[in-house]
């Protein structure tokens, strides 16, 4: 029966190798384009916020499509004027990309060295429970926007991406409370608000077997 199971996981690599080549393609299209957020006539001041949930899976394959999930309170005592969110990959390849989920290749003369390492799906993000577009991009690809938030609310926010290329990668995210440089994001501590998801994407999907009931399942390590 593991024959079946193997023979299986030969099929969904290849499927998989396909896959990811229009998923990377669509990536570069969609930076291109989308609606945005210009910078509002915000109030400048300090606006406390705390990340009360942020959830991402650690370990993940190639064409895996995962949840990344924020949520974040507003903890002081005035509203929130323009909370955002912003993406970067660790590194001076991910730094220096302008894709929020994506490296910039070092080889020499690309005529578009943007390399997406996840593929972040259409509509998304959206606020949990929501079919419906949840924020806005801005002058800045790797920041998205959610509006106001007031004292006591939380912003349940929900990105759906796709890896696309394989490594070991540390996503950085960094919470602002307004497009522009008078609205300043802090928690409690008074730190910045943010945080970031270690993650290693593999091109090894996991060995698999046919069980009794005829579902394909994950061999277990050592059997």
């Amino acid at each position: 029966m593991r024959g079946i199971g193997r023979h299986s996981r030969n099929a969904r690599l290849q499927t998989i190798a396909t896959g990811l080549v229009a998923l990377a393609a669509a990536a570069l299209l969609s930076a291109c384009g989308g609606s945005s957020s210009s910078e509002p006539d915000e109030p400048e001041g300090t606006f406390h916020v705390k990340v009360a949930e942020a959830a991402f899976p650690t370990e993940q394959v190639l064409g895996q499509t995962s949840l990344l999930k924020l949520s974040i309170r507003n903890t002081g005592k005035q509203t929130v004027p323009g909370l955002n969110v912003s993406f970067t990959i660790a590194g001076e390849e991910g730094e220096s990309s302008p894709l929020p989920f994506g490296v910039n290749d070092p080889q020499a003369d690309l005529a578009q060295p943007e390399r997406p390492v996840w593929v972040l799906a259409a509509t998304y993000p959206r606020l949990e429970g929501s079919s419906d577009p949840g924020g806005s991009s801005t002058t800045s690809r790797k920041t998205f926007a959610f509006g106001p938030l007031k004292p006591g609310q939380t912003t349940k926010a929900v990105w759906k991406l796709s890896a696309v290329r394989a490594g070991q990668f540390d996503l950085l995210y960094s919470v602002g409370a307004g497009i522009g440089d008078k609205a300043k994001a802090v928690t409690n501590g008074g730190d910045a608000p943010g945080g970031s998801f270690a993650t290693v994407i593999s091109n090894q999907l996991p060995e698999t077997e046919v069980d009794d009931s005829g579902e394909i399942v994950e061999i277990e390590k050592g059997k």
